[in-house]
């Protein structure tokens, strides 16, 4: 008959055993589980960074479909199956809220990013945003690129920026309306146009391009980014989502230029 103390040692073996195969089922099960966010194409570099620290963590791999923040609304609504969407500005989220296609209470301000004029890093031209600043003439016969002003958020920025400051008249008939930021980007860092405006944290992503100068912070709306959950997201997509707004997830979003909303 086995003593009290060796069925002890064996049962404790026994608990570990089991504790142990429960965790590796849940972590096995975890593997094979999916997260899908619909990102703004200005979070390309930091949503990588951010899926690859969550998965390490939670074994719930994250993928991302980017593109222009107007675009991905659109395929939500139509029935894309996004779990999150994460948008470059407040309109496209309101677009989704206000169609009841996100999950009530999920919605949070999470970064802010800045405005900025930029040309290629060879580039000569020099000019300081103020009220009525010669931007037209830094043109020369060239265009301005930005993210289309009717749809695209970096291109509303622009617009409402450039009316403010008195120059948007000068130079509407020169826009590239790139189909998302970084398309606009692109085509100041192919030197196909002179100048462009962008977000911050795009220019510095670019080695090809230099920052001209920053647009005053009261010249258009603050760039914030909201994420939310639409209404079939997963349970894991809520992880994701308290992973995004997390003290942890602040660094990775500081590296990339990308400031606090709170």
């Amino acid at each position: 008959m086995m003593k009290r103390g060796a069925l002890r040692s064996l049962l404790a073996w026994v608990f570990i055993l089991a504790s142990a195969t429960g965790a590796s089922v849940a972590a096995a099960a975890d593997a094979g589980k999916t997260v899908l966010v619909f990102g703004a194409a200005s979070l390309t570099d930091v949503l990588d960074e951010l899926g690859h620290a969550f998965t390490a963590q939670s074994q719930v791999e994250v993928k991302s479909s980017l593109a222009a923040s107007s675009v991905l609304a659109k395929q939500i609504e139509a029935g894309a199956p996004a779990d999150l969407f994460f948008s470059a500005d407040l309109d496209w989220m309101d677009y989704l809220q206000q169609r009841n296609l996100l999950r009530p209470g999920s919605r949070h301000d999470v970064v802010l990013n800045r405005l900025v004029l930029i040309a290629p890093a060879d580039s000569k031209i020099s000019l300081k945003i103020a009220p009525g600043f010669g931007l037209l003439k830094a043109l020369g016969d060239g265009k301005l690129a930005t993210g289309d002003p009717d749809s695209v958020p970096v291109g509303k920025y622009a617009h409402t920026a450039l009316e403010k400051l008195g120059v948007w008249d000068g130079v509407s008939s020169r826009i590239v309306r790139a189909e998302n930021v970084r398309a606009a980007l692109a085509f100041v860092a192919r030197g196909e146009a002179p100048l462009g405006i962008v977000y911050r944290t795009d220019a510095l992503a670019e080695k090809r391009v230099r920052i001209v100068d920053v647009f005053p912070e009261d010249s258009h709306p603050p760039v914030t980014y909201p994420i939310a959950l639409t209404k079939g997201a997963s349970p894991e997509a809520q992880r994701f989502e308290d992973f995004v707004t997390s003290a942890a997830a602040k660094p990775i979003f500081l590296k990339f230029g990308f400031q606090p909303a709170h």
